[in-house]
């Protein structure tokens, strides 16, 4: 997860690493837009090999979840 984490935080360019944590609710982030989502779609696919869909990605609520598909 901590290796997750890094990637996930590299997407953004204000918020602080220690803000994100599993049970972190991505979406209320302050800095988090749709351009993050598709970022964050697009690590996936390019470290983890997950190519993930707009609809799952809508259903994603925290880091966590993002994790579990990513390695699922």
């Amino acid at each position: 997860m901590e290796e997750f984490i890094k990637n996930f935080y590299e997407v953004f360019d204000e918020t602080d690493i220690e803000q994100l944590k599993p049970e972190t609710h991505f979406r209320n982030l302050e800095e988090w837009s749709s351009l993050h989502g598709l970022a964050t779609m697009n690590m996936i696919e390019q470290v983890y090999g997950k190519k993930i869909s707009v609809e799952e990605m809508r259903t994603m609520m925290t880091i966590q979840d993002l994790y579990n598909i990513a390695h699922s």
